[in-house]
């Protein structure tokens, strides 16, 4: 079965007939059906077509039995987020050219997303994906699953959680067997502030995480747990588990997953209005960060945001931090930072009709296609109290009704 397949694609790859290659050697009748085994043949034509093809046939089919083994361990390597392996072995599964004839083929594009999109390439992931879906029907029970996962992650990166949870919650378990999902779903609940879902998908896959001694992402799904506890008689003990698993990163020399403690961390001293500790830890955070990335614009709104609660600069200043933000949400087309920061723009410059005609027309509507609750209870309270203020009774009774059927 091997050879054949093996014999086709050299072939092909020299751009040389059937009947070339099998001249003085078989009929093409022949080479045609080892090329599509159909046929028993003997040892001894393998052995002229290799020699003819100037490849060795032993070596070649332990190289095409090797991809299956290979593509497993680079989805190990992927769940464990150990990027150096996961970087060798993409790597080495682009220069051999046997992946193409591979009958995982379709299992190693579907990793080769995922990876992408650990590289924060969602565009490139999303064409990939979008092939795959042409063809949905052709993957193998596998493979359909983990197309879920794959795609619940893509929608994750392009902040549409509502998707994100429909797509994730249709993996079969007892076909896929790969808990991991269950930290995307916590991820996506949070987002979304159903913080008991959130809280219960996280401890599934922190029972995942143990199991495979995998300490790293023990800590995400530990964060992920401790930021849905709400209870303020608990303030202490949350804070607590915050700084140990600060100490925990530093152990495990991780700064980017430090960063995103030491954001969460920051967001609990906001909640409590305690603004000097909020601004330091955003600012920690914010100094572990690429600035062209999603995550520091989120640190960086966080900051700006405890900063003026406080008052802990200068209106100019914050003018300019916000202008630096908006700045890198444009180049990098982050939408949801677009808006933030223009809304926090009008903030600072005093526009308060601008501000709310922007936060009612543009940004609001975008919350509510994406499902960001946090922030959609946030927008109708701030117009309820505007259009309260303005003596808008039907507006604000309008903002009032949809703030209790929320």
């Amino acid at each position: 079965m091997y050879e054949g397949k093996i014999i086709k694609f050299y072939r092909e790859k020299y751009k040389l007939t059937q009947e070339q290659l099998g001249k003085d050697i078989c009929s093409v009748t022949h080479i045609s059906k080892i090329e599509c085994a159909q046929t028993t043949y003997a040892t001894d034509i393998i052995t002229l077509l290799s020699k003819r093809l100037e490849i060795n046939m032993e070596l070649e089919v332990k190289r095409l039995i090797n991809i299956k083994q290979q593509l497993f361990n680079w989805h190990e390597a992927i769940i464990m987020q150990l990027f150096d392996e996961m970087d060798q072995i993409n790597n080495e599964l682009k220069q051999d050219e046997l992946i193409k004839i591979s009958e995982y083929y379709n299992m190693y594009q579907l990793l080769r997303s995922r990876y992408l999109l650990l590289h924060n390439n969602s565009h490139e992931a999303f064409k990939i994906i979008k092939k795959l879906q042409k063809t949905e029907n052709k993957l193998t029970p596998y493979d359909t699953n983990l197309l879920k996962h794959v795609l619940g992650i893509y929608y994750i990166s392009k902040q549409d959680y509502i998707s994100a949870i429909q797509t994730l919650k249709e993996i079969q378990n007892e076909i896929y067997n790969n808990p991991e999902y269950y930290y995307y779903l916590a991820i996506a609940y949070h987002t979304l502030q159903s913080p008991v879902l959130a809280y219960y998908y996280a401890e599934k896959s922190h029972q995942f995480f143990e199991y495979m001694n995998n300490y790293p992402r023990v800590i995400d799904a530990e964060m992920l747990m401790i930021i849905q506890v709400k209870d303020d008689d608990d303030y202490e003990e949350i804070i607590n588990r915050f700084k140990k698993l600060i100490k925990s990163c530093e152990i495990c020399n991780d700064p980017n997953r430090k960063a995103k403690v030491l954001h969460n961390l920051a967001y609990e001293y906001l909640r409590r209005k305690k603004y000097e500790q909020a601004s330091f830890y955003y600012k920690e955070s914010m100094s572990l960060k690429e600035t062209e990335s999603p995550s520091y614009l989120l640190s960086l709104e966080g900051y700006i945001r405890s900063s003026f609660e406080g008052v802990l600069m200068s209106n100019e200043e914050l003018i300019q931090h916000v202008e630096k933000g908006l700045t890198i949400a444009i180049n990098n087309d982050q939408l949801l930072y677009i808006h933030l920061f223009k809304l926090l723009l009008y903030l600072l410059k005093s526009k308060e009709k601008e501000y709310y005609e922007y936060l009612s027309n543009k940004a609001l509507p975008m919350f509510v296609k994406c499902g960001y609750t946090f922030l959609i209870q946030r927008s109708k309270k701030e117009l309820f109290n505007f259009y309260y203020k303005l003596k808008l009774t039907d507006d604000a009774l309008e903002m009032a009704q949809l703030l209790i059927n929320a």
